[in-house]
């Protein structure tokens, strides 16, 4: 995860889903879930507090293996440090 701050007003959010040699049904998948993860936990937690981050998040191979629950979690703790 990178994250620096934003020249617009708001936080930002972009994934990066490297291919790891999974299929594009796999990337997509997991895109969708960090894309979700970050529009539930971390965007709302910025916003409350008026803080405008451009976060990056980039996916790990084990990313690929984790259920859904547990990249919602480490998105959430992520979130308390940086909000």
């Amino acid at each position: 995860m990178f994250v620096t701050d934003s020249p617009a007003l708001r936080p930002r959010v972009a994934v990066v889903v490297p291919k790891h040699s999974r299929s594009g049904v796999q990337r997509n998948r997991l895109k969708r879930r960090l894309r979700e993860g970050a529009r539930l936990e971390l965007l709302p937690r910025c916003m409350e507090r008026a803080v405008a981050l451009d976060v990056l998040i980039r996916a790990r191979p084990e990313a690929y293996d984790a259920a859904y629950e547990q990249l919602i979690e480490e998105i959430r703790a992520i979130s308390k440090q940086l909000c």
